[in-house]
């Protein structure tokens, strides 16, 4: 169910919805947020490689599982922006790709504005009132317990925003 042909805006809402339920059901049997997000966005409009999603593994849990970067989830939805609107590598040197960054930007603020922040430990923080060392199974049992279905929320709602935003775009 891709491709650019002509979408009215019913099969158009109706692709936000689906990649709503896809990215919650996935994060939430699978884990890691920005492979939920990617594979959502390669199966409903295509664009994004299994190489991608594969690449992208790394970046859960604010990236290697540390917390301190950037959530998975919306480093999730910023490549998968950029799979359409980012700078081909054959274009490194014809500036910046200020289009990107703009979308990029709408996204990482209204994500801040959603969940009051962008790190995986201001979302640990804003779910469950404390942070967690994801890398000691108990501490990681117990973000997963205490967290219940917020992080798949979250990469829910960064692919539901990124679905509308690249189907606007087309």
């Amino acid at each position: 169910m891709h491709g650019k042909a002509e979408r009215s805006l019913t099969e158009k809402e109706a692709l936000v919805e689906e990649a709503w339920h896809r990215a919650l059901d996935y994060e939430l049997e699978f884990g890691c947020c920005p492979q939920c997000v990617l594979s959502v966005v390669q199966e409903l409009l295509g664009g994004v490689s299994d190489e991608l999603v594969k690449a992208s593994h790394g970046l859960s849990g604010g990236g290697a599982l540390e917390g301190k970067g950037t959530c998975g989830a919306l480093t999730g939805g910023l490549i998968a922006l950029s799979t359409r609107t980012g700078r081909d590598r054959d274009k490194l040197h014809k500036g910046r790709g200020m289009k990107n960054f703009q979308i990029g930007k709408e996204l990482a603020e209204a994500f801040e504005k959603e969940f009051g922040g962008f790190t995986c430990e201001d979302l640990q923080q804003a779910f469950t009132g404390r942070t967690y060392d994801m890398w000691k199974p108990e501490e990681y049992k117990a973000f997963s317990d205490a967290r219940g279905s917020k992080c798949a929320i979250a990469t829910a709602w960064v692919t539901k925003w990124v679905v509308r935003k690249l189907l606007e775009s087309e």
